[in-house]
């Protein structure tokens, strides 16, 4: 009788909506079609440095679908950080006995797993960041809910904006994209949209913002994206505005607080009462869209395929509506910056 392959899955990095598709779709087409046993590894990389797994069984990934974050948890943890990290790695896969693992995350989680196939290990990767910025695909699961609660507390804000003649400052994640900032800019009517690409002019900004209020309108919706940066002089790139000058174990900062500096520019330079919303967390939670969940569902198929045909070091992908592999390499050789033609989009509608 032929032993049935272990398969292992970790989901690393920050939380999105749209995982538990993604275990679910792996689960359900490993289990019936491929008879794979699934392994879950409990919080990303660090799980498999600890030997933390559960068995995922159908039972496990029943009703999970519409639920947001992930059931087997996840953590920014870096092996390659730790002196022994990579040798506990390669030897729990050994004793736990996996024939192949999946990972789910975005540029760090696949870093990891594009490393570890160099180094022997049989990986297929998974797209996952609300950002939207990993090369390789046209989108990420996690990015359309994203957008989504964006979009909808931009159409809150507008009521409220109008309602006291304010300038509202709506500050969104993304980090050094703009793809939030930007789609959600668009579908919720934004009025001027920054973003990491543009360094921030704040005379035209407030230029913008007047000559649309001498046009009789008493309210401006900004978006701002965390990574934005403001123009100092015209050869300068602008500075990172940071919470606090902390580093995650995959050397990237903690963004925050661009909002606020925009919009005391903003009240200063117009004399017009301007307020903040910073989005934050809230981008992350609750349950994925209908897009998401149907994307990490076939994500997730496409990856368990992946492992039943031996096809590793690669990456899923979503490319126009098809879905298919690239090399977990070329995915990742450079972020994803917004597509110069969608903000010339938005622009149409600037001030």
């Amino acid at each position: 009788m032929t032993k049935k392959k272990t398969v292992g899955i970790l989901t690393g990095g920050g939380d999105c909506p749209g995982l538990n598709a993604v275990l679910r779709a792996v689960v359900k087409k490993g289990v019936i079609t491929h008879g794979f046993e699934i392994i879950g590894i409990l919080e990303g990389w660090k799980g498999l440095l600890e030997s933390k797994t559960i068995p995922l069984t159908l039972r496990d990934v029943s009703g999970i679908l519409h639920r947001g974050g992930t059931i087997i948890k996840t953590s920014r943890t870096n092996p390659f950080k730790l002196k022994d990290g990579i040798e506990r790695i390669k030897r729990n896969i050994q004793e736990l006995g996996l024939n192949a693992l999946i990972a789910v995350g975005g540029e760090d989680t696949l870093g990891v797993a594009s490393k570890l196939f160099e180094m022997g290990v049989d990986v297929v990767g998974v797209p996952k960041t609300i950002d939207n910025d990993l090369s390789g695909t046209d989108y990420t699961f996690g990015f359309d809910s994203a957008v989504n609660v964006v979009t909808e507390a931009i159409d809150r804000v507008h009521t409220t904006a109008e309602s006291h003649n304010r300038v509202m400052v709506v500050e969104v994640m993304g980090r050094h994209t703009g793809w939030i900032a930007v789609v959600a800019g668009i579908a919720g009517g934004a009025d001027l949209i920054l973003i990491p690409e543009k360094p921030i002019d704040i005379h035209a900004l407030n230029a913008a913002i007047l000559k649309r209020h001498s046009r009789g309108k008493d309210f401006s919706i900004v978006v701002v994206a965390e990574g934005a940066r403001f123009l100092r002089k015209p050869e300068d790139e602008g500075t990172l505005i940071l919470k606090d000058q902390k580093t995650d174990e995959f050397g990237h900062v903690n963004l925050g607080g661009i909002g606020n500096l925009v919009a005391i520019e903003i009240e200063k330079g117009t004399g017009f009462e301007t307020r903040v919303v910073i989005l934050g967390h809230i981008q992350r939670g609750g349950s994925p869209t209908a897009f998401d969940r149907v994307l990490g569902t076939r994500f997730g198929i496409a990856a368990v395929d992946c492992v039943a045909r031996g096809e590793f070091g690669k990456m899923v992908s979503l490319t126009g509506n098809k879905i298919v592999t690239v090399p977990l390499a070329e995915a990742l050789a450079a972020p994803k910056f917004i597509d110069p033609e969608l903000y010339e989009i938005a622009e149409v509608f600037f001030g």
